[in-house]
This record gives structure tokens, C-alpha cells and sequence, in this order.
């Protein structure tokens, strides 16, 4: 009796909410991650002019996805999201070599960003189930992730077809977005297809 009650009461608590930004060059595989995490499907998808924004539920956070289009011109305008994002996913092709750097060199660019100074980095290794992809320790060691020492970062080995990675990933955000800011040091950790930079949190002084 006592357990059905709390399973009913938990349907009517209020839902966290956590807002994400989800940008990566075109073609790595953003919008098809999204509706993975929103639908349970592959969708068929065009290139995003614009943006998709989607709720996705996961453990009773409302995670508020922001998928940025990922075309050259577009990039440009990836700042005007960049307000109240708690967390930012970063999607790369983890089978195109020949882009990596490009992808490097946009990230490090927004990080560089006062609005993402509080923000958890997630970057989806995405297309693992491709034959051509690296492996995510040396993606991790080509977008030059260790660099960033105080950052809260994950890398996490993914496939928006199979779904592989994702949720872990969510995962990750909900345990480590906090729900106050508070002042942090650097501490790292290795996880399974995944690398972790995890932020020690202590009390604003």
C-alpha cells in the first residue's frame, strides 16, 4: 500500500528542469540523437536551418534540448543559445578524421563564451558503430579535452542509431548538473567508453 501510494504521489512532484545546448558540426549526427532520446527511433532527418528544441524526460528531469544547426554559416549564431544553458552536449563524427580539428577549433571558440562559463560538457563520440571510427580516448585527445582543466566534462562513446551511449550520458548530466551554483576544483576519472573530468563541489565562500 504504502509503495503504491509513493509511486502515484511521485507522478504529481514537481519535475526538475534542465536546460541544454546541443551543437556539433553538420552531419555529426545531432538531430538524430535527439529524437533517439525523445522518440525511442531513428527518424529521418534533413540538415536543421534553425534549430529543434525538444523536452526530453529522464529519471523526473526535464532536460529542454536545444539542437543548434551545425552548417558553417549557421555557427555564427550558436551564441544567441548560449544564455541559462546548464549543460552543453557537443556531437562529433567520430568517423570523420578529416573534421576533427574543425571541431576542436569550434569548440574551444564557444567555450570561450562568458555565458558557458557554469556549464557541463558533454560530448557524444557519436557513429562508434562505424567501422572508420576512432576510438574515444583519441577523440577525446584530439579535440584536446584534457586542456580543459576546469571544466566539468565527459566524453561518452555513442550511436544515435542503436541508441548506444545516450542514456548514459543523461545520466552523467543528471547527476552532475548541480542545482546551485557552487565554486569547484578539478579532479578526473576514467569510466567504460567514456573519460570523465568531474568537478569536486564545494561551498561558495
Amino acid at each position: 500500500m504504502g509503495a503504491r501510494f509513493s509511486r502515484i504521489a511521485k507522478r504529481f512532484l514537481p519535475k526538475s528542469k534542465v536546460r541544454i545546448l546541443m551543437v556539433g558540426l553538420d552531419g555529426s549526427g545531432k538531430t538524430t540523437i535527439l529524437y533517439k532520446l525523445k522518440l525511442g527511433e531513428v527518424v529521418t532527418t534533413v540538415p536543421t536551418i534553425g534549430f529543434n528544441l525538444e523536452t526530453v524526460e529522464y529519471k523526473g528531469i526535464n532536460f529542454t534540448v536545444w539542437d543548434i544547426g551545425g552548417q558553417e554559416k549557421i555557427r555564427k549564431l550558436w551564441r544567441h543559445y548560449f544564455q541559462n544553458a546548464q549543460g552543453l552536449i557537443f556531437v562529433v563524427d567520430s568517423s570523420d578524421s578529416e573534421r576533427i580539428s574543425e571541431a576542436r577549433n569550434e569548440l574551444h571558440r564557444i567555450l570561450t563564451d562568458n555565458e558557458l562559463e557554469g556549464a557541463c560538457v558533454l560530448v557524444f563520440a557519436n557513429k562508434q558503430d562505424s567501422r572508420n571510427a576512432l576510438p574515444v580516448a583519441e577523440v577525446a585527445n584530439k579535440l584536446g579535452l584534457h586542456s580543459l582543466s576546469k571544466r566539468c566534462w565527459l566524453i561518452q562513446g555513442t550511436s544515435a542509431i542503436s541508441g548506444q551511449g545516450l542514456y548514459e550520458g543523461l545520466e552523467w548530466l543528471s547527476t552532475t548538473i548541480p542545482i546551485k551554483p557552487e565554486r569547484s576544483t578539478s579532479v578526473g576519472s576514467f569510466r567504460n567508453n567514456s573519460y570523465e573530468r568531474k568537478l569536486v563541489r564545494g561551498p561558495r565562500y
